[in-house]
């Protein structure tokens, strides 16, 4: 049965693409995925991507640079943790940390 303009209105969710940040842990072994969307000035730009659980999470090309890094230290690694300060495009930064043994690893042990 088709709904009404109004029925599908109060029930429509607008789709949206959640952060890295949002998970507690990551495989680095998961599907890495090309999207594009348009932002607030409706000018389109391009951006990574992974699904899990159904679900969109955009991952920063930091956060990649900083998986590498990890990578050169620890090539074993296959869980991650991603950690984000800051609310605007300009004051966000992320730290992204191993897990070993499923436990995080603090910041001091990935030099070690």
């Amino acid at each position: 049965m088709n709904q009404t303009l109004k029925e599908s209105a109060t029930n429509y969710v607008a789709p949206t693409t959640k952060n890295i940040s949002e998970l507690e842990k990551i495989q680095i072994d998961i599907e890495l995925l090309d999207g594009e969307g348009t932002d607030k000035d409706g000018k389109p730009f391009k951006y990574k991507y992974i699904v899990q659980n159904n679900e969109e999470y955009r991952v920063p090309l930091t956060v990649i640079g900083q998986i590498q890094a990890i990578l050169k230290k620890m090539p074993n690694t296959k869980f991650i943790t991603v950690t984000r300060q800051g609310t605007t495009k300009t004051d966000t930064r992320y730290q992204v940390m191993p897990f070993i043994n499923e436990q995080p690893v603090q910041e001091e042990q990935v030099g070690q």
